[in-house]
């Protein structure tokens, strides 16, 4: 019996270890950082009309690094044009697109 609790201590112990350790390594929060920014797409006759660039929220960015996101942003928004829950025949649909950046990323886009 005792050779039983013995084996049993040590397989849990030796998961519960695994398990915090998996656990440790998902964590995104500490070392990056979520930027929220709004587009617009202008749909004429089912047709991309326009896409513009609405605003960048965020807080601790310079204006370089803003200009940078946005042409991100425009990018994400162009790929999604064609996305059937984004389209309407005519009108515009407002996007908002979140970019998760690394701590170390941002800090390297600079103004040389």
């Amino acid at each position: 019996m005792r050779v039983f609790l013995r084996k049993y201590k040590l397989i849990m112990t030796t998961a519960f270890c695994l398990s915090t350790a998996v656990m440790a390594a998902q964590s995104y929060k500490k070392d990056s950082l979520q930027i929220k920014s709004y587009a617009t797409i202008e749909y004429s006759n089912n047709e991309v009309k326009d896409i513009e660039l609405l605003k960048v929220l965020c807080d601790y960015c310079s204006d370089f690094q803003k200009k940078i996101i946005g042409e991100e942003v425009l990018r994400r928004s162009f790929n999604e044009r064609f996305d059937p829950k984004n389209r309407i025949k005519n009108g515009k649909k407002k996007l908002a697109i979140y970019i998760r950046i690394a701590k170390k990323d941002l800090a390297a886009i600079k103004e040389e």
